[in-house]
Order: C-alpha cells, then structure tokens, then sequence
C-alpha cells in the first residue's frame, strides 16, 4: 500500500474515531451531577446478582465479553513473542550456557533478598487472586504479581533454577487451558465471580511468564553463530 493510500485509511479512520467521540461525549451528564445512568445501572445489577463489590460484577457480569477481550489481547500478546523470538535461521541457541555457568556472581545480600521474597510474593499474588471476588478486581493484578514474582531467582543470580521453575512448555499449555475455561464458562453462564477471577489470574500469570521468559532466553541463550574463517 502506498504512503498516500496509508494516510487517506488513517485520516477516514480518524474522522470516524472522532465523530463518534464527539457524539458520546455531548451526551454524557453533567460532571457532578446527581444523574449517574451507568452507575446507578450497574449498582442495582450488583445487588441483584448478590455480587460482592459492584467492580466486580462490572468485570465479569455485565461486561464479561469486555473482559475476554482483554484476555485474547494478552494471550495475543504472548503468542507474538513465541513466535517473534524464536531462534531463527542464523542464530542458534546455547540450551547448556546457564547449566555450566551455574548461579551469577552477585552480592550476597542481593542473593538473601531475592530468595526471601520470592515466597513472599508468590504468597501475595495467590492472596489477590484468591481475594479477588471480595475485593476490587484482583485477578489480573495478582496473575501479573505471580508472573513476575517467579523471576526474582534472575535477580538472585540464579538463572539455572529459574529455568526449572518454570518450564516454558508447562505455562504455554497452561495459558491456552486458562483462557478457554474463562471462555467457557461465560458462554455457559454458569462461571460464578470467584472461578471467573482464578481463571483470570491463571492466565494473566502464565502469559507474563511467557512473555519475561522468551526475552530471557534472546538475551541469554540465543546467539549468532560464529563467521567461518
């Protein structure tokens, strides 16, 4: 497509974009005033369905599809990275260089530290997720902690038992199990608040996981080959 086909598709896109924003935004109540459609709308949904907190009713009653989408995005994301960062025709990969290098030289303290939160936070990302229906949210935001909590073993130093803590094949399968049973149990209208948000989590967690460790491993493991001389 040329330069000016690109810009007459983005300029129509961007009409279109901003007309409707427009028309949304002149109808939108006055700030501060007592009229609050959508709000007292979702209020009495909540109530109704005995939900704990109205936020969550929102996230995964009344704007479910809303939700999915938010999890295709991320499993998209993390999808794209597999692919985009596997090892290519040039580059090969060193699947031994952390096992006979062993744990990095770091400071002891920065050693004793890593290892001491880990279990910490892992705790806290199970607590979010697990609390997730009594709270605001909770799954997503405890997946990303339990996603990134694995990976203070890398800032401990000790990428080899990193690598076995999580086994890249394990997460991707994980993933994929996780974002259809949050599909599935909204297309069947069965999936209660609580199971909804632990699918949440799980998938949210395995997809950072994904996502942290293909750079790991570009950074880490993949190389060029060496020029023939």
């Amino acid at each position: 497509m040329k330069a000016r086909a690109r810009t007459l598709l983005f300029a129509a896109g961007a009409v279109g974009t901003a007309a409707l924003f427009t028309a949304g935004a002149l109808d939108l109540p006055d700030f501060g005033g007592p009229v609050h459609p959508y709000g007292d709308r979702a209020v009495r949904e909540a109530l109704g369905k005995g939900t704990s907190n109205t936020v969550s009713s929102v996230n995964f009653d009344q704007r479910a599809l809303d939700t999915i989408g938010e999890e295709l995005i991320l499993l998209a994301s993390a999808l794209g990275a597999v692919v985009l960062l596997r090892v290519v025709r040039k580059e090969e990969e060193d699947a031994g260089a952390s096992h006979r290098h062993g744990p990095a030289e770091v400071s002891d303290a920065l050693r004793i530290i890593g290892y001491l939160l880990l279990p910490l936070t892992l705790m806290a990302g199970v607590y979010l997720i697990a609390h997730g229906a009594q709270s605001p949210g909770g799954g997503f935001q405890g997946g990303v902690v339990l996603g990134t909590a694995i990976h203070l073993l890398y800032l401990a130093g000790d990428y080899p038992a990193l690598q076995r803590l999580r086994p890249i094949p394990v997460f991707e399968s994980a993933e994929a199990l996780a974002a259809g049973a949050f599909v599935a149990l909204g297309l069947a209208a069965a999936g209660q608040v609580p199971a909804l948000n632990a699918a949440v989590g799980a998938e949210v967690g395995c997809a950072l996981v994904l996502l942290i460790g293909k750079f790991f491993e570009q950074a880490l493991l993949v190389r060029e080959p060496p020029e023939p001389p």
